[in-house]
């Protein structure tokens, strides 16, 4: 029964938890946008090869159909040459953009990871308040 507790002022315990506290959120905010950074340069690089499948697709069926018309243009009507080849490219191009746009809808923008340590921390706040 001779127990002595250590017990600190409450202005001190306040001030205690409101450093740790500012602390924390500094290091959520720093969480937060290093991982919606990372996201973003994912869904950069997504939207670039979307991009560059779009350009690929033009100027291929440009040269490609100036090129094989002229050569399919010795064996039939070129009109009907130049539909076939448009056909085929402009297929190959919306496959480009269409993988392009199925990676784009993958990323997930929401900071999974932050959330999960606001979750963490605020159920440490509750703890540490209801001591």
């Amino acid at each position: 029964m001779d127990q002595v507790a250590y017990e600190r002022p409450v202005g001190e315990l306040f001030a205690e938890l409101a450093r740790e506290t500012g602390t924390l959120v500094h290091q959520e905010v720093r969480l937060a946008t290093t991982e919606l950074t990372t996201k973003a340069k994912e869904a950069g690089k997504d939207a670039a090869m979307m991009g560059l499948g779009g350009m690929l697709a033009a100027v291929g069926s440009m040269l490609l159909l100036v090129g094989i018309l002229l050569a399919l243009g010795t064996l039939i009507p070129l009109w009907i040459a130049a539909l076939l080849l448009g056909f085929v490219l402009a297929i190959a191009g919306v496959a480009l953009v269409r993988k392009g746009m199925a990676a784009l809808k993958t990323v997930n923008p929401v900071p999974e990871r932050t959330l999960l340590t606001l979750q963490e921390n605020k159920r440490w706040a509750k703890q540490e308040l209801g001591r």
